[in-house]
């Protein structure tokens, strides 16, 4: 699915986050802000602000041993066409991409909220401009101890970067890159059950990474899997969701109890509110639908409280618009409550260790180039709102340190 968030053959796309999705809604035609669509709740239960500014298509985030907040970013597409290079292409409309060897970004942002470059040599790509070349390029980061991992969407021969597939990547001093594992190769390798046709990425487009007692977890939106892979780059295989869901294009994880994944889904266009769920798959790969009436989840975070915080793109319209993004937290009973409205095309999301949440916003749309943001949304801190999702349990464990 397409990171723009746009449509193709009735199906949400998000270019390079889900990368498993279709668009025909090109970038200068997502609508602008509904009038009336934020409410008081900001001010009764959460205040957001701006924390930083200067993103290229903001993407996954996670904040790192040393404090800073680390942001993957799609960054700013590429002018290489996918078809001159003999790989099978993603269907049009969404193909033929466009992509380059670098453009796509991972930015780190100190406490005070100013960004710095880790590193630009990450490939970068854009789907086609007939509907509105939506960009791909760094899917999410993960720290590994000092060590960061980032896994990359936006890369491969259909996208326009033979050079480099997508993969997972460790990024050292100096922001030197090595790849750690060919993700093109084994999704190619090991077709899922239900791919969607008419949607098809051969690369695919990875979304989310998290670490669970040091090993990775990636979520891949366009096949619909969950992939298990080891810091010496054993791919393996943990649910293959497309079986038993259909084409749901699943975006968001989190690491549940009992050694278990919650996995939230965007769910095709056009956008109908309530028709995403968030799902548990156990240790054996079993999915089940855990809550449902939610809509299009691309962000999930833990609280120490065991409540579950629930990204949502937009509520209320039957494509991506600014202003319509919000936070539902969901209390270990099952209620849900909404704890913050009128986000921008948020992306995805991550608890801070100050308890509060950072989101990704503008994080595609035709200003994301330069106009992405990361905004902190204050929460009523009735706990002391720490990361469950493992992401930091392994601190120390190998040598690189990026600070």
């Amino acid at each position: 699915m397409k990171s723009t968030l746009l449509l193709r053959n009735s199906t949400f796309a998000l270019g390079l986050l889900l990368a498993g999705c279709t668009k025909d809604l090109p970038n200068d035609t997502i609508p602008q802000p509904a009038a009336g669509n934020q409410d008081d709740t900001n001010s009764r239960q959460g205040r957001v602000t701006v924390f930083a500014r200067g993103l290229n298509n903001p993407r996954g985030l996670k904040f790192g041993p040393n404090g800073y907040l680390y942001v993957a970013e799609g960054g700013v597409g590429g002018t290489h066409l996918s078809t001159l290079d003999g790989c099978q292409q993603v269907p049009i409309p969404v193909g033929p991409y466009k992509g380059s060897p670098t453009g796509g970004r991972i930015s780190k942002i100190n406490p005070a909220g100013v960004r710095t470059t880790v590193t630009d040599q990450l490939p970068s790509s854009q789907a086609n401009e007939i509907i509105g070349g939506d960009v791909e390029g760094v899917g999410d980061v993960a720290f590994v101890g000092n060590t960061l991992y980032a896994v990359l969407a936006g890369a491969g021969c259909s996208h326009g970067v033979p050079s480099m597939p997508n993969a997972l990547v460790r990024v050292g001093n100096g922001g030197h890159v090595t790849m750690v594992a060919n993700i093109s190769a084994y999704l190619q390798a090991h077709p899922v059950a239900h791919p969607e046709v008419d949607d098809f990425e051969p690369d695919g487009t990875p979304y989310s990474l998290i670490n669970r007692q040091g090993i990775l977890y990636v979520v891949e939106p366009n096949h619909g899997e969950l992939m298990k892979i080891t810091t010496s780059g054993t791919i393996t295989r943990v649910a293959d969701i497309s079986a038993s869901q259909g084409h749901i294009v699943p975006t968001a994880l989190v690491a549940g109890n009992g050694g278990s994944f919650i996995v939230g889904n965007l769910n095709p266009f056009p956008i109908v509110v309530g028709s995403s769920s968030l799902y548990k798959i156990n240790r054996n790969g079993r999915v089940s639908i855990l809550h449902t009436g939610f809509t299009t989840i691309l962000g999930l975070a833990y609280d120490s409280s065991d409540r579950l915080y629930v990204l949502e793109n937009t509520v209320g319209a039957p494509g991506p618009t600014p202003g319509l993004g919000r936070v539902v937290r969901v209390e270990p009973s099952g209620r849900q409550e909404v704890v913050a409205t009128g986000l921008n095309l948020p992306t995805a999301m991550t608890m801070g260790p100050d308890g509060n949440l950072y989101v990704s916003n503008n994080g595609f749309g035709p200003t994301s180039i330069g106009g992405g943001e990361i905004v902190k949304i204050r929460l009523s801190h009735d706990h002391d709102g720490h990361d469950h999702d493992h992401d930091h349990d392994d601190h120390g464990h190998d040598g690189d340190e990026n600070d």
